[in-house]
């Protein structure tokens, strides 16, 4: 159908009725296609021309369109996506590196608390990190070329871990009780699942979304609240607070719904209610599983991302 037979009421000539000798013309064609980008509404239809007499409703005139943003680095380098992506793991890499040697700078003066030195790292990195994927290309190169941030992390808590490398600081920075064998726990499972959600979902996965930020963001604030104003504690697991864990699905939840507006401005993913919706489910199924007992005896930096995994890709 010729886009001016939409935008005329029924019974009425149109241009190409009226102008026969131009047929479909280019002239013409820019002429319809105009009209057809007014993106008419229903307040713009005069009152004596009732809406019936339309041929075909306003609303099917109306087409949406998923934004695309370009990176900065491909924006200056269009030609060549391996350099631009190469361009964009140097950039990432740098804020990511410039946050861990800020908390090990911390840590090693004492500005903080250890534990809460800790969370700060557990709440930031992966945040930060996830805040850098729009300048990667789409697609399986980006996806590889961003994962090699955190790929290169574990390499690194695995041969802390086993005491092939000495680092101090980073022990201290990420270790309850400075010993560098748990490197080879919780810091290397909060590697290996941002890895994954790089690798397997990356940006356009709401699943990607609800990984990061329950496990950064709501499992992070859950100790940091859960220390301070876990007074009540949960009847199942005494060592967690209800406290703690109101704070895991409400920090899990908030952060999920920010990075989904922000991955939006980028056409990344569509917001709606329902991934509001996916959101919360995927966000307190976190923090219950987070709060049993079994998250103790294993570790939440692994019950945590598999919780996400296993029900995000349930409701997305």
């Amino acid at each position: 159908m010729h886009p001016c037979r939409a935008l005329y009421p029924a019974g009425l000539p149109t241009p190409c009725s009226l102008l026969p000798h131009f047929g479909h013309s280019p002239l013409l064609a820019y002429f319809t296609s105009t009209l057809f980008r007014l993106r008419l509404t229903p307040a713009s239809i005069p009152d004596s021309l009732p809406a019936a007499t339309l041929r075909y409703p306003i609303t099917d005139l109306r087409v949406p369109r998923r934004r695309r943003v370009t990176s900065a680095p491909a924006a200056m380098l269009p030609e060549n996506a391996v350099a631009a992506d190469i361009c964009a793991t140097a950039i990432s890499g740098g804020v990511a590196t410039f946050f861990l040697l800020l908390w090990e700078q911390t840590a090693k003066r004492g500005v903080f608390d250890q534990k809460l030195n800790r969370k700060l790292v557990h709440i930031s990195i992966g945040l930060v990190f996830m805040l850098c994927w729009p300048l990667f290309s789409s697609g399986y190169q980006g996806a590889l070329l961003a994962s090699l941030i955190p790929g290169l992390n574990i390499i690194r808590m695995l041969l802390l871990g086993l005491g092939i490398m000495k680092d101090e600081a980073t022990v201290k920075s990420m270790s309850r009780y400075n010993d560098y064998r748990e490197l080879l726990k919780g810091p290397l499972y909060y590697a290996a699942a941002i890895t994954w959600a790089c690798v397997v979902y990356y940006r356009t996965s709401p699943v990607a979304i609800a990984l990061i930020c329950n496990l950064c963001a709501g499992d992070g604030l859950a100790d940091v609240v859960g220390r301070r104003f876990g007074t009540q504690k949960i009847p199942y697991n005494r060592n967690k607070s209800i406290a703690g864990s109101v704070a895991m699905a409400s920090a899990g939840f908030l952060s999920s719904i920010g990075y989904m507006y922000y991955f939006s401005k980028f056409g990344f993913v569509d917001k709606s209610w329902d991934m509001v919706l996916g959101f919360l489910v995927v966000s307190l199924a976190s923090a219950l599983v987070e709060s049993l007992p079994i998250s103790t005896e294993l570790d939440d930096n692994l019950t945590v991302p598999l919780t996400s995994i296993l029900v995000g890709s349930f409701i997305f």
